[in-house]
């Protein structure tokens, strides 16, 4: 009997220590919401949408305790649309999928698809919005560099407040490839802060138009390049956010609507290969134990002759009804110059007109 109970203290010990040192949790988000669009050639469209706040996503993520302070990890992480209960994209983990070593001492090395320092730093620093509701920054500000495959991601330690990261993606484009390894590559790097009520972040990133040409040969029309300077203050009445961004090069201000088509009655002329820059300012405001009002102003430069210019006004408003749910409302309305073509989106679609009203409701687990 007592060989029984000292082997099963045993086995118990080994499970816990087992359990200590490896761990898989399924997490994601679902979201949905009635959404109402104008100001597009389609007229007033009326729709229930999903993603509108966040993404609807399910995803796996998991660490292993490799000892000495390393760990190994990795994240798969698809996404759904409630609406249909479809697949969101055509890869099955299109969202994130990547493996990687993390150090408490040297930093994270992660390869595989994931986001860019850049986006990174306009969706967590800069926008009040998170890049989502009918506000989100992602209507105006350039949409070339969300995520990347192929992608190997170094993120350093904390330093006193202080950390960095650097990412390459590397071409994998089949054929293309054996031509040039150019061609679709992609390098991005950002520093940033956080400490007490400041995080500010600076970020760079850089995709190359190589393409093949006739006769198999090599078009070099130079590389599409984002700067992205951003901070966020909590005054704990409020908290404020500034955005630049400064956009050179063809490709480099990419409209988060061009692979829509025109959706107005008038072809547009801007946010496409133009050089640009983009401006933001906004704040969020807690009401209460638990609301937050939302606002921003966002403005883009056009560099070109073309003059395209646009605005965009957004406001909205969350309620936590706990920690894991919440629901919300949110309008948006794009001033756009000389049919400068860009629409009011939310997380997850583009959208189909100048403004755009929401509201719905969102649970995370």
């Amino acid at each position: 009997m007592k060989k029984t109970l000292i082997t099963l203290a045993v086995l118990a010990a080994a499970t816990g220590v087992a359990q200590a040192q490896s761990s898989v949790v399924i997490y994601g988000t679902v979201d949905a919401g009635f959404v109402s669009e104008r100001g597009g050639k389609a007229g007033t469209v009326n729709k229930i949408d999903s993603g509108v706040a966040s993404a609807s996503r399910i995803g796996f993520k998991g660490t292993e305790d490799l000892g000495s302070g390393l760990s190994a990890l990795f994240v798969l992480e698809s996404g759904f649309k409630v609406d249909t209960g479809s697949q969101e994209g055509e890869a099955l983990f299109g969202r994130q999928a990547y493996v990687g070593l993390s150090s408490k001492t040297a930093g994270t090395v992660t390869l595989g698809r994931q986001y860019t320092p850049w986006y990174n730093t306009l969706s967590k620093v800069a926008d009040p919005f998170a890049a989502g509701y009918a506000g989100s920054a992602k209507n105006l500000f350039p949409a070339n560099t969300t995520r990347t495959s192929n992608t190997v991601l170094y993120t350093s330690p904390n330093f006193s407040g202080f950390d960095a990261d650097v990412a390459y993606s590397a071409a994998n484009n089949g054929q293309e490839s054996l031509v040039s390894s150019k061609i679709g590559r992609q390098m991005g790097a950002s520093v940033g802060y956080a400490n007490g009520p400041l995080n500010a972040r600076v970020a760079y990133n850089t995709t190359s138009n190589d393409q093949v040409g006739i006769a198999g040969s090599v078009v070099s029309p130079g590389s599409a390049r984002n700067w992205l300077a951003a901070a966020n203050y909590d005054f704990a009445v409020a908290k404020a956010y500034v955005a630049y961004g400064v956009n050179k090069g063809d490709n480099s201000s990419t409209r988060n609507n061009a692979n829509a088509g025109n959706l107005f009655n008038i072809a547009s002329t801007g946010g496409l290969t133009n050089d640009s820059t983009t401006a933001l300012i906004g704040a969020t405001v807690p009401v209460g134990p638990a609301g937050t009002v939302m606002a921003s102003i966002i403005h883009v430069n056009d560099k070109n002759s073309s003059n395209a210019d646009a605005n965009q006004f957004a406001v909205g408003y969350s309620y936590a009804l706990s920690k894991r749910t919440s629901t919300y409302a949110s309008y948006a309305k794009i001033s756009n110059k000389n049919n400068a073509g860009y629409t009011v989106g939310n997380n997850s679609n583009v959208g189909s007109g100048d403004q755009a009203f929401n509201v719905g409701v969102r649970h995370s687990f």
